[in-house]
């Protein structure tokens, strides 16, 4: 009530201003420190101290972000699902058994597939034990000692980063679905305030998993350092090189079980997703009826949304969860190999956890202006406040950045660049840093420009649906290749910059500025499966239709931002795998004995076991996307038979199903019974098909380098590393942004903005040019008005309306009509076809979007594991390569000479 909502307007003002100033107070306590005495932060190793230092930057920003997570979790559960008075009880049951239903099936599906993650742990936990074990005698070339001690610390980093992606995903997962009732019982509110408090929501529930994933995984592998520098420190000297050579096993376990999750995940979501469009939008229920998005009869809805939460919210946390520790684990390697960094003091060591502290307090304060200071009030606000958030993240990080290269780091690093030993400045590793950051903000918005139906290139895409769904696929697959040139080209440049001035260690830099503003890149990602869970809970509860005009508002700014967040992913995932070919390089050509040349560095090309395993690298990515694929085609092709036998025998089901909502609302009060569908069934078959079908690709991917590099050698691996990630990055591209392009033109065809542009050809001629302009004038639902004759009088009456009276009055003309063999007036005389919702044009984006389902969610987000975890995997197996043949393979396949 009212006193209810005063005093969540008091905690709407008081907490976040305090937390503001508390944020913005350590800032300024911990710059001015750091100004006033640098010596103090850069302390060296050997004073003993070093490690309170780098404290600073990382545990008490982990801490702040923790209580900030908490804090937004309270103020989401403030939200209650209970009736309040003036309600629709049937509704409020309706939403409450959606809300459970999703629950449940999100946790047994999680359930199941860590369970499955579990067993992967030990099985390959025992595998990295004993291959981690065996070295290259640094003493005796082509001889093998084991370091137990080593192996057993590389198992225990990737055990702890296992469990740590587990628990991201579990996170995120959790507080999506604990969050997407509630947006939708926020979006019930009328004017502004059903916009802002619904908008919070949502946007606070991805806060959640943004805060609490930085923080656990960054204090998580913080601390992680510190205990193995305790146990790797002898007589007060350390083997930093042998520390963050066991601590690269943290990224190994994060992006293992993210490769799970991320397959695992997408082929649930797209199974449902596929089977439940297919069912109801291009198949319907006989008598051409078709159903509308997330129907409650549509027996595979609440898998589709259970898809959402485990495919595009815990695997995502998962797959940005390693991008992470693999960022950071290659950028500490890399400059453990740089006597200048080792002198300068642990702080310098650990530089590169700085830079995701210092982006957690950027994060945490610009997070406010969306909530608080500029709040939503109305739907043009969503995507604006959204954008806003990334754009000041950057710029925050941008100022923030360069203090903290200037105390953090050696006033001159000696790092390897270009073969030989350079002095680079700490404002060159700024500029690699930001380079990145900017980068990534780049590519995201270069695939908002393709992905988005603001713009041309998607509209083009839907407008091709006019001659079927073969033009509109050919449009999808031509945008897709050409919106992969401006990133690459931007990647390019950024690589060239960094390599040739900071060498791999600017690469690793420029990943780490890439990913600085993970916590708002989470918060916006996890923001849009919420609010298309809340909007698919409305539609299946059948709420009034204001509420699912806020829910797809949200979620359509939400798929703008996604595609950007995809970007960023992408970009990353690229940057972070040549460091981690960096990191790979640099263990390899590291030889104490110099009995070994190993590979000094550097990688012939044109050696025939290079170019050999380049090639089958490149192919890779295409083996792995032909299996996830037809995984997801498999499933879903048993879902919709599922669906059809549900239809065929539930009695009563197709008659349901086939009703509109006024028609539902009058069995309802005659007291007639709808009949609902069988939801567990298609969860699980949505379930059994991932558990089974993410096996297989993920033991490509994890399985390929361990046998090259154990069969051919490290210079094969090194040929395979570059295949892999130069195919990877363009087909992630291309198959990201084909499928968000098919989506978005489904969408703005599902809006009526097609109408008017389709002429109804009945042998005349007509001028393509005229015909163009006129529909640029007169174009959308609001160009169909028709005129009907109603009473004596004449009405406007919108083309939704004259449709649905259409289908009760005169079905045979309304069938017609949807199918495109009769013309509907436009309001400046054109005889047009209707190109809306259920007509065949939306049947033709329909096929577009299905095709596109897996390569966007499915295949397109695994091939960013796919590179990292080849990289990863390599970096970790690095030493038991070399220990085989002096790093040339069973079969000596190399050009590795000993001395």
């Amino acid at each position: 009530g009212k006193q209810h909502d005063e005093q969540e307007h008091r905690w709407e003002t008081m907490v976040p201003r305090a937390m503001l100033f508390a944020m913005v107070a350590l800032a300024l306590t911990t710059g001015i420190a750091a100004a006033n005495d640098k010596h103090l932060v850069k302390d060296t190793v050997t004073v003993g101290n070093g490690e309170y230092d780098a404290s600073l930057f990382i545990v008490i920003p982990c801490v702040f972000s923790m209580l900030f997570a908490v804090y937004l979790y309270w103020r989401v559960s403030l939200i209650s699902i209970e009736k309040r008075d003036g309600a629709d009880q049937v509704c409020f049951d309706e939403l409450k058994m959606c809300h459970e239903t999703v629950k449940t099936g999100a946790g047994a599906f999680l359930w199941a597939e860590y369970t499955v993650c579990a067993v992967f742990t030990v099985v390959f936990g025992a595998i990295i034990l004993v291959m981690t074990a065996r070295l290259p005698d640094p003493n005796m070339p082509g001889e093998v000692i084991w370091d137990w001690k080593f192996g057993g610390l590389t198992l225990a980093s990737f055990i702890v980063g296992s469990f740590t992606s587990i628990v991201s995903g579990y996170i995120g997962m959790t507080v999506a679905v604990y969050a997407n009732a509630r947006t939708t019982i926020s979006a019930k509110k009328d004017g502004e305030a059903g916009w802002r408090e619904s908008f919070n929501c949502a946007f606070r529930a991805g806060g959640v998993m943004g805060f609490s994933l930085c923080s656990i995984s960054l204090v998580i592998l913080y601390l992680l350092c510190i205990i193995y520098k305790e146990i790797l420190t002898d007589k007060g000297e350390t083997d930093y090189k042998k520390l963050f050579e066991c601590v690269a096993g943290y990224g190994l376990g994060g992006s293992s079980i993210a490769m799970f999750g991320r397959v695992g995940g997408g082929i649930f979501t797209k199974a449902a997703d596929v089977g439940a469009d297919l069912s109801g939008k291009v198949i319907g229920v006989g008598e051409g009826k078709k159903l509308d998005e997330d129907s409650p009869y549509n027996p595979a809805c609440i898998a589709d949304n259970v898809g959402d939460n485990v495919g595009d919210v815990a695997g995502m946390g998962s797959d940005l969860f390693g991008s992470f520790g693999e960022a950071s684990c290659a950028a500490m390697l890399i400059g453990s190999a740089s006597p200048s960094i080792i002198s300068e003091g642990w702080a310098a060591l650990v530089f590169p956890l700085f830079i995701s502290g210092v982006g957690i307090i950027a994060c945490l304060i610009c997070s406010f202006v969306a909530t608080n200071l500029q709040p939503v009030r109305k739907e043009s606000d969503i995507e604006r406040n959204l954008k806003i958030q990334l754009g000041l993240t950057s710029l925050a990080m941008t100022v923030l950045l360069a203090p903290l290269c200037h105390v953090a780091l050696p006033d001159v690093l000696r790092l390897t660049v270009k073969g030989q030993l350079t002095d680079v400045s700490p404002m060159v590793c700024y500029l690699c840093i930001v380079a990145g950051l900017w980068g990534g903000c780049l590519i995201g918005f270069i695939t908002e420009y393709y992905t988005s139906h603001s713009y041309k290139p998607v509209r083009e895409v839907a407008r091709a649906t006019e001659t079927g769904a073969a033009t509109n696929i050919i449009y999808g697959l031509a945008l897709g290749y050409q919106s992969a040139i401006l990133p690459v080209m931007i990647l390019s440049a950024i690589i060239f910059l960094a390599l040739t001035t900071a060498g791999m260690y600017g690469v690793a830099l420029s990943a780490l500025g890439m990913l600085s503003t993970l916590a708002t890149c989470l918060t916006i990602d996890v923001y849009g499966p919420i609010s298309d869970n809340a909007g698919g809970i409305a539609e299946m509860t059948e709420m009034p239709s204001s509420v699912r005009d806020k829910t797809d508002a949200l979620d359509a700014a939400g798929n703008t931002t996604a595609a950007i967040g995809k970007g960023f992913a992408i970009g990353s995932a690229a940057l972070v795998s040549l460091a981690l070919f960096g990191a790979f390089v640099t263990r390899v050509s590291a030889d104490p004995s110099g009995k070994m040349s190993a590979l000094a560095g550097d990688v012939n090309l044109l050696s025939p076991i290079v170019f050999a395993s380049l090639i089958f690298g490149a192919m890779v990515p295409y083996w792995f996307s032909a299996m996830t694929m037809k995984s997801v085609g498999e499933a879903a092709n048993a879902m919709v038979k599922e669906v059809a036998r549900q239809w065929a025998e539930i009695p009563g089901l197709s008659d349901s199903a086939g009703l509109d909502f006024h028609e539902r609302q009058e069995w309802r009060a005659q007291g007639r019974q709808l009949v609902k569908p069988d939801y567990q069934t298609c969860i699980a078959i949505a379930t059994t098909a991932s558990l089974r079908e993410m096996v297989p690709p993920g033991a490509l991917v994890i399985l390929t380098p361990i046998i090259v590099g154990t069969l051919f050698g490290v210079e094969a691996v090194c040929g395979l590393l570059t295949g892999a990630v130069a195919s990877s990055v363009q087909l992630a591209i291309s198959m990201s942004n084909t499928g968000g392009a098919w989506d978005n033109s489904k969408k703005y065809t599902e809006k009526g903005e097609l109408n008017g542009y389709f002429p109804y050809r009945d042998g005349r001629p007509i001028d393509e040019a005229t015909w163009k302009a006129a529909a640029e004038q007169h174009h959308g639902d609001a160009c169909m008005t028709q005129r009907v004759q109603m009473g004596g009088a004449v009405k406007q009456v919108p083309i939704k309306q004259w449709l649905s009276d259409l289908e009760k009055t005169a079905p045979a003309q309304y069938k017609k009509v949807m199918n495109g063999e009769q013309f509907v007036m436009t309001v400046d005389g054109r005889k047009c076809l209707y190109s809306g919702k259920k007509s065949q044009a939306h049947a033709a984006a329909v096929v577009g979007d299905t095709v596109g389902d897996p390569l966007k969610d499915t295949s397109g987000p695994a091939l960013n594991i796919v590179m990292k975890l080849m990289a990863i995997i390599s970096v970790v197996f690095a030493d038991f390569f070399m220990s085989i043949n002096s790093g040339n393979g069973i079969f000596i396949s190399g050009e590795i000479m000993t001395m």
